[in-house]
């Protein structure tokens, strides 16, 4: 067991979870959604889904003291990822929603609301 976790990997995760906003769950539904290409889930649970997307799910359902080196890399890509989708919207149409779509491959819905900060 990890006695401390590294000050890059408080702050990674800290990033992390601002940048992804949806939950396990609700990523992993829409991948499933997504991989079948309907509405329904696929009759089997996983197949077709991004292996990326399947990765941030598992993440998100982990403890920061269990995080992997193979965890952190795969934050830093997704960080990296979303924050330059959303620095480059598209116009209206097909490609905004494209964009969404590729944003909620990676666990970000640009249409959920930002949390509030009651500070």
């Amino acid at each position: 067991m990890k006695d401390r976790i590294a000050p890059d990997v408080e702050e990674l995760w800290d990033v992390f979870h601002a940048e992804v906003n949806m939950t396990s769950e609700e990523l992993r539904e829409w991948l499933l959604t997504e991989a079948s290409g309907t509405d329904a889930l696929p009759a089997e649970p996983d197949s077709g889904v991004p292996d990326l997307g399947r990765h941030v799910a598992l993440i998100l359902r982990k403890r920061k003291m269990d995080l992997t080196d193979e965890d952190a890399e795969v934050m830093r890509d997704v960080v990296a990822r979303v924050q330059d989708l959303r620095a480059n919207p598209p116009g209206r149409g097909a490609a905004n929603e494209h964009w969404r779509h590729s944003l909620m491959d990676l666990g970000h819905d640009p249409l959920k609301p930002e949390p509030h900060n009651d500070e």
